[in-house]
């Protein structure tokens, strides 16, 4: 599932191609993948400039000129792909927004979503996520408060949306290996030293995801070399067997809260 840093380059690169655009035609061919009947929901999107394309969490929002706006969350499996008709990937498109010649596709939604809402709306659908951990007002203090009286293990809480925004299974493994953290230890257990390396972790590894363009195998559009460097950096995840970079300990998978979960367990304490 794409995580803060796959939905933020999305974001900047998204930003470059439509925004300012007018969408010239809309194609749905999954009802489910949208929250209105296919006629009104292409009657209100049709004719509409793109005013910017943000992100909240794991969602991308495409602001509308008439102040409502779409509402994206990829889920498991679900990417994008920007460019003309003759470059479309050889994929099942569930929607499609037209610009001119130009199209962005959305594939792989089936447990993802692409919402018409009101900022009403928007506000309440969002109303329960947690803070931003890149935000400037994301502060060591912030995030104790985030965290204060938890008492789950730390992978848990980390994955939590209404803890924190943004942060998944793949990263939290990253992160927790770069804190030299157990995933399984309590919150409660730890001190303000931990708490400290794990908010450096936080920042550090998000960033660095970002500016290696996440970690999704398919580019965004034709020439599209930002897309996915990241996977090729990740430490622990999906990695199960090979050498820790920093002990060289084999590393181990497990399971907990129902996710496959990657760690080296002689220098993560």
């Amino acid at each position: 599932m794409p995580e803060l840093p796959e939905m933020e380059t999305y974001k900047l690169l998204l930003q470059q191609k439509i925004s300012g655009e007018t969408i010239t035609d809309v194609i749905i061919n999954r009802e489910k993948s949208i929250n209105k009947e296919i006629a009104d929901f292409s009657q209100q999107v049709l004719n509409q400039k793109i005013e910017s394309v943000e992100r909240r969490a794991k969602h991308l929002i495409f602001q509308l000129q008439n102040g409502s706006c779409l509402l994206l969350h990829l889920m498991l499996g679900g990417w994008m792909f920007y460019g003309k008709e003759e470059e479309k990937p050889d994929r099942t498109v569930q929607v499609q927004l037209s610009f001119g010649n130009q199209n962005l596709y959305f594939i792989g939604l089936r447990l993802g979503y692409l919402h018409l809402l009101s900022s009403e709306m928007l506000e309440k659908e969002l109303q329960n996520i947690g803070p931003e951990p890149l935000d400037p007002n994301f502060s060591l203090d912030a995030f104790l408060d985030a965290l204060k009286g938890r008492r789950s293990n730390i992978k848990t809480s980390l994955i939590n949306q209404e803890c924190i925004a943004g942060i998944g299974n793949r990263y939290s493994d990253e992160i927790l290996w770069h804190a030299q953290l157990l995933p399984e230890r309590k919150m409660h257990e730890l001190d303000r030293d931990h708490f400290y390396r794990l908010y450096d972790s936080i920042k550090f590894i998000l960033k660095q995801g970002i500016q290696n363009g996440g970690y999704m195998s398919e580019p965004l559009f034709f020439g599209d070399h930002r897309t996915g460097g990241y996977s090729r950096m990740m430490k622990v995840h999906g990695r199960e067997g090979t050498p820790c970079e920093r002990c060289a300990s084999a590393i181990i998978k497990t399971e907990i809260s129902s996710r496959k979960t990657y760690f080296c367990k002689n220098c993560q304490h």
